[in-house]
């Protein structure tokens, strides 16, 4: 995990991103993630004033990630909602079956900082708010009666598929979201 050419600064983060996700962010503390990288604390907390600026910045690491896929799915299928939807749920589903899955790190976030005025929780709902605007602009070609409340729908779809995914079967977990979203926009396979 540890190279020569990668700032200290990227490792942590990327020791953090495995350590948070796999164990929660509460439980990891500060002196783990120093050990694992093998840096010290002075050089930790020249980088990160805090162990929750840590938490935030691997939150936009994984915000980053998660744009980058939907964005990816919405431009691969071409203007066609249908397979966006489609794509999007696959990309649930190989996320879901991915060794080490313990579903959404933004849910499981959201449960270890409850305080909605903390940083984590903003950058949370931040995230929240660009999925759901980027699900009614996916939308928009539909001409739906309330694209903001299908937007909704969806998000609270895919909120549930990471769930399921978690807990259940996640193939099913992402069939389950491409039906019921096909549901919400009246799509029809075909």
């Amino acid at each position: 995990m540890t190279t020569v050419n990668t700032p200290v600064r990227e490792r942590l983060i990327e020791a953090a991103t495995e350590l948070f996700y796999a164990h929660g962010m509460r439980a990891v503390s500060a002196d783990r993630i120093i050990e694992r990288v093998g840096t010290t604390k002075v050089t930790f907390y020249r980088h990160f004033r805090t162990k929750d600026d840590l938490v935030v910045a691997y939150l936009e690491g994984r915000a980053a990630a998660e744009r980058e896929a939907v964005e990816g799915a919405i431009a691969r299928a071409g203007g066609d909602v249908d397979a966006a939807l489609r794509l999007i749920s696959e990309g649930i589903g190989a996320s879901a079956c991915s060794p080490g899955f313990r579903g959404c790190a933004f849910i499981n976030a959201a449960a270890e900082y409850p305080d909605p005025a903390g940083p984590v929780r903003r950058l949370n709902a931040t995230h929240r708010a660009w999925y759901t605007s980027t699900f009614e602009r996916l939308l928009a070609p539909l001409a739906l009666p309330d694209p903001s409340a299908a937007a909704a729908d969806l998000m609270v779809l895919r909120d549930g598929a990471m769930v399921a995914g978690y807990l259940g079967d996640p193939t099913a977990a992402a069939g389950s979201f491409l039906r019921g979203g096909r549901a919400i926009t009246g799509l029809r396979r075909g």
